[in-house]
Formats: structure tokens, C-alpha cells, sequence
């Protein structure tokens, strides 16, 4: 049976913790800024310059930059949740021909999920009014990346393929890392 002092302790440890998390999410735009930092850093590291023969495989994927225009920062939040979850995932898949450096590339993993466990935390993901923006954004997000997603499986995830995703998600970390400076 556990006494009053144990419950006591337990409600410090719970209410310190939520102060904590809450602090967390006041400073999220500052860490979100440090995380894009530190990832494009890792994306850079993590490969060479981009090969000459992957420049005419050029692909235009089209971001839908409307999902980062909403005036709500919690839309905002939930699209740029959205957005790691996916770079993370595409990231995670047949890297073998990648020929990136596996360290690197384990820290920008690393660096995505803890974001988006972050993000997970502070987002507000109230059903109101604009639950069905955040869906069309949703939708907007994964055809996007579906499209990543098919072009690597169409040229059977081969360097040039990763070359131009790589690129390509850095330019989405860039768009992320705009839309957060204006918050």
C-alpha cells in the first residue's frame, strides 16, 4: 500500500514534468530552428557533392507550400510533424545503394524522431474548424511524398535516385526552417 508520501512524490515527479514539457514547448520554434540547422548540417555530411550524372534525372516533386502558410502555429506544428514523420520514413527504407555515411545518417534518423516525438508532445491537436484544413494538408503532404516514395522504387532506390531525394528534402527542410524564422 502506498503511503501519502509516495503519493506525494509521485504528483511532484508528474506536475515537474509537465512544467518541463510545457517549457519545452514555449522555446519548440528556437529547437525546431536548431534541429533544421543540425539536420541540413547532417544532410550535407551525410553524402558527397551531388553526382554529375544524376543532374539530367532532375525531378520536380512540387511541396505544397500552402500546408506551412496557415495563420494557426498549431497547423503549422502539425504539418511540420507530418513532414518529419515522412522524411524519416523515406529515410528509413532500402539505403543500400545510398552510399551515404551510416553514422551520419543514423544521427539525422535520430534527430527526426526525437523532433517528432517533440512535436508529438507540444502540437494541440484539437478537433475544430480546421480539422479538415489540417486533412487537406494531410493529403497534400502524403501525395507528395508518395511521389518521393515512387520515384525511388522506380529506379529501384539506385545512388542518383537518393542524390535527388536528399536534395530534394533539403529544400523541404529549408521551406520549414523559412516558415519557422516568421513565427
Amino acid at each position: 500500500i502506498m503511503d501519502a508520501f509516495g503519493l506525494i512524490q509521485i504528483g511532484l515527479i508528474l506536475s515537474s514534468t509537465t512544467l518541463i514539457s510545457s517549457l519545452q514547448c514555449n522555446h519548440l520554434p528556437l529547437q525546431q530552428r536548431k534541429v533544421i540547422e543540425n539536420s541540413l548540417r547532417l544532410l550535407d555530411k551525410m553524402g558527397k557533392e551531388f553526382p554529375q550524372q544524376c543532374l539530367r534525372e532532375k525531378m520536380s516533386f512540387r511541396f505544397p507550400t500552402q500546408v506551412l502558410q496557415p495563420r494557426q502555429k498549431e497547423t503549422v506544428g502539425v504539418a511540420i510533424e507530418e513532414i518529419f514523420q515522412h522524411i524519416f520514413y523515406i529515410f528509413s527504407k532500402n539505403l543500400t545503394l545510398a552510399a551515404w555515411d551510416q553514422t551520419v545518417l543514423d544521427q539525422f534518423q535520430n534527430a527526426l524522431f526525437l523532433q517528432t516525438e517533440q512535436l508529438e508532445a507540444c502540437v494541440i491537436k484539437k478537433h475544430t474548424q480546421h480539422c479538415r484544413n489540417k486533412e487537406v494538408s494531410r493529403l497534400k503532404l502524403k501525395k507528395y511524398f508518395q511521389k518521393i516514395d515512387c520515384f525511388l522504387e522506380d529506379k529501384k532506390h539506385n545512388l542518383c535516385s537518393w542524390e535527388i531525394s536528399r536534395a530534394e528534402m533539403r529544400r523541404c527542410l529549408q521551406l520549414i526552417d523559412k516558415v519557422i524564422r516568421k513565427l
